[in-house]
């Protein structure tokens, strides 16, 4: 398969921002393009075992970042036989070849030796997005490169699943909420715990009074982590360090720098109160119905290491004030996952449990009458049923750029030290100019928003 010659690139971003008037529909699309597949297949798709699916009806995908977490989405997604994984993209090829190896060998088996399909594979995921043949992209990237991969293939008119945290500011989850919005595009936040009935019947239960009225939320998050100093090192052989970096500042290349460690640089995340904060402050605002919203006051104290590389939060504890009176205190201190405290019992909610006080609570049955709230049982799948149906999947990009805001604002507050007041309609701090400047960062050239 040939490399596409990418569409014009100005300051760093593709140019190519065709609104949905101006590019045929997804609906469309799978009920006629079936040319569009056929140039990466050399042979029927009977053989592949998809007889049931014909090449109009696959939603063909593009992975963006083949980490842990990159493979992991790769390959739930590569089984599912209503899907045709086209290309993968990584700036580290090692990562990127062995990819693609998984995608030819899974197609492989499933042609029983007949034929192959080809997998595409790329180091600049611009080239990817420039693809007219690829549906929808998926994005497991490190933080500070979510919002603009997720941008462009918006504006290129392919749907979205982007793992969690949205954004690496503010400023940046407003922008990509919006122009999901424009674009009319079905987008999926990595947050999965929406997808469980656990947290769900949670939710459901505190929403519909089972434990009175709710005056508090604890969060337990994992602690964060200390490093020393490391010294410069060579760039290794196949990975493209300028491009990692991307819109951060210019920093010498340490192993301790890149891949899982970048969650611990605030350069490129917002260490474990983005990285934890993000599923678990993020079924908080479930719960209390804030999910399009956020709290009105925040603030927090935290532990920063004393030197060396990492410069996230290690232990902290930040308070947050609805405009209900609810209080969300998300702490390292605090037991793993979620707690609801109303005025006549909790919840406590994590992946592997559900208990409340009265025990009895669990047992309620939620009518039809009363808060039902989005039911899905399989994350995945459920991005792949919003993409024919077009409908809003159960974390669009609003909700998650609101539980990305939750984690901001506590690390914002941590860092001017000081009790901050937040307008969630605005989505300004209230006569605060310093915490202001603090929502938006200035991008290394050539990239911006």
């Amino acid at each position: 398969m040939g490399t596409p010659t990418p569409t014009r690139v100005l300051s760093g971003c593709l140019q190519r921002h065709s609104g949905p008037a101006d590019r045929m529909t997804r609906r469309e699309f799978l009920r006629g393009a079936s040319a569009a597949f056929a140039a990466p297949w050399v042979v029927a798709s009977s053989a592949l075992g998809l007889a049931g699916r014909s090449p109009s009806e696959r939603i063909a995908m593009g992975f963006i970042g083949t980490g842990a977490q990159g493979m992991g989405n790769l390959k739930t997604f590569l089984y599912r036989d209503d899907v045709q994984v086209l290309a993968v993209c990584d700036v580290d090829s090692s990562r990127r070849e062995e990819a693609r190896k998984v995608v030819e060998e899974h197609y492989a088996r499933k042609s029983q030796g007949t034929g192959r399909q080809q997998c595409a594979s790329y180091s600049d995921f611009r080239e990817l997005v420039a693809r007219d043949d690829i549906d929808a992209v998926v994005i497991s990237t490190p933080d500070h490169w979510h919002t603009i991969p997720a941008l462009e293939a918006v504006r290129s008119g392919k749907d979205v699943y982007c793992e969690k945290p949205l954004t690496l500011t503010i400023a940046e989850g407003r922008v990509l909420a919006d122009a999901v919005r424009r674009y009319g595009r079905v987008f999926q936040t990595g947050s999965q715990q929406r997808s469980s009935d656990k947290f769900r019947l949670a939710c459901e239960l505190v929403r519909n009074g089972r434990i009175g009225a709710l005056r508090l939320i604890k969060t337990g998050l994992v602690r964060g982590r200390a490093t020393g100093l490391h010294a410069a090192e060579p760039v290794p052989k196949g990975f493209d360090y300028e491009m990692w970096l991307g819109q951060a500042p210019w920093a010498p290349y340490c192993k301790e720098r890149c891949h899982y460690n970048f969650r611990f640089i605030l350069d490129y995340s917002g260490g474990q109160m983005t990285n934890w904060g993000a599923h678990h402050n993020d079924i908080a605002q479930w719960g209390n119905g804030t999910d399009l919203s956020g709290p009105v006051e925040v603030e927090g104290r935290g532990e920063f290491p004393a030197d060396g590389l990492y410069d996230a939060p290690i232990d902290f504890e930040v308070e947050y004030t609805y405009a209900n009176g609810v209080r969300l205190l998300c702490s390292t201190k605090n037991r793993s996952g979620v707690t609801f405290e109303g005025s006549e019992g909790w919840i406590y909610v994590d992946r592997g449990q559900l208990a409340a006080n009265p025990p009895s609570v669990l047992g309620s049955v939620i009518k039809p009458n009363e808060i039902r709230l989005y039911e899905s049982r399989d994350h995945h799948r459920n991005f792949l049923d919003c993409v024919r149906s077009r409908s809003e999947t159960v974390a669009p990009a609003e909700i998650g750029h609101r539980s990305a805001t939750v984690c901001h604002l506590g690390n914002i507050a941590m860092l001017l030290r000081r009790r901050l007041r937040w307008d969630p309609g605005r989505e300004r701090f209230v006569n605060d100019p310093e915490a202001d400047r603090m929502i938006a960062r200035a991008m290394r050239a050539p990239w911006r928003l």
